[in-house]
């Protein structure tokens, strides 16, 4: 049976297959980097956290007329050569500082719910969408689920929101990891990694209607051979996807690109775990396949497709 443990600002969470962590104060949202060991191999992942959240853009340039507090910055090794703009800030995981967080302990699982209403806005927009993230932690599995869900007060032709997915790699050298695996892509070797290099020069997903593929999966092998990976249950959500070398490999995941009326919501269900093969990651993900919706009560936990 899983447990929640809560010790101040941590929420600390077991299940029979593995040890994770959420953080409500100071680098929130998702689970906390260091934090999700497997219990059989004492595997941990190596990033800075999982499914963690940023902000609300859209496509497009800034002009004279955005203030320079809310200019998107781009045309460097962070963001490379793809120019974007803010819809709504802040980024939740650096600026929010303290999120609430609901507990649910259920018949097989435990829960954890959280959300923030972001607070400035590039005009022409105005701020108060609102940001929701489910995790589910179930007993018997390697993986958690993530769902996010944001309820936007703007109409805007392409809402995106930015997360990390499954999360960045830190590493000296590739000394953590032995290759990053990218469905869309393939395998890619630890040293393809050794120098900085912005996001459109290399591995760069963009979403055409031509190219959806049909499973959506990023992960790395650490140095002994398991596997992190995450996944976005129904590809088409995902509007770009960023996997480049910024001092750590940084993958960063972009889901919606779609008009959303105001008072409308969107969202994307991620499964994050521990695999042997990459081949066990497509079989899990071939069993949740489409899932958009994650439905988390009293007693139990579903996906809707």
């Amino acid at each position: 049976m899983g447990t929640i443990q809560r010790d101040g600002s941590v929420l600390s969470i077991e299940t029979d297959r593995y040890h994770a962590a959420v953080q409500t104060e100071g680098y929130v949202s998702g689970v906390k980097g260091g934090s999700f060991i497997d219990k059989s191999t004492g595997a941990c992942d190596q990033g800075f956290g999982l499914c963690i959240v940023d902000f609300l853009l859209e496509p497009g340039y800034d002009d004279d007329s955005t203030p320079p507090a809310v200019q998107y910055r781009w045309g460097d090794f962070v963001h490379g050569q793809i120019p974007k703009r803010y819809v709504e800030l802040p980024q939740i995981c650096t600026q929010a500082k303290a999120l609430s967080a609901e507990i649910l302990e259920g018949d097989g699982f435990v829960a954890v719910r959280q959300e923030f209403t972001w607070t400035v806005a590039c005009p022409p927009y105005k701020p108060g969408s609102r940001w929701e993230q489910w995790l589910v932690f179930p007993d018997g599995a390697r993986w958690f689920l993530a769902y996010d869900r944001i309820t936007s007060v703007n109409t805007v032709d392409a809402l995106i929101l930015r997360i990390d997915m499954p999360g960045h790699i830190r590493h000296d050298s590739g000394d953590t990891f032995e290759q990053v695996y990218l469905s869309y892509h393939g395998c890619i070797p630890s040293q393809a990694f050794l120098e900085n290099f912005p996001p459109g020069a290399r591995f760069l997903y963009r979403r055409r209607e031509d190219n959806v593929p049909q499973r959506f999966i990023r992960g790395y092998q650490l140095r002994g051979g398991l596997w992190l990976a995450g996944m976005t249950l129904e590809p088409s959500v995902v509007h770009e996807a960023w996997c480049h070398q910024r001092g750590y490999v940084c993958m960063i995941q972009e889901i919606g690109g779609m008009r959303v009326e105001a008072g409308e919501s969107f969202g994307a269900v991620h499964l994050v775990g521990w695999f042997e093969h990459p081949s066990e990651m497509e079989r899990v993900f071939d069993t949740y396949q489409g899932a958009t919706v994650l439905h988390v009560e009293d007693s139990q936990w579903r996906l809707e497709r």
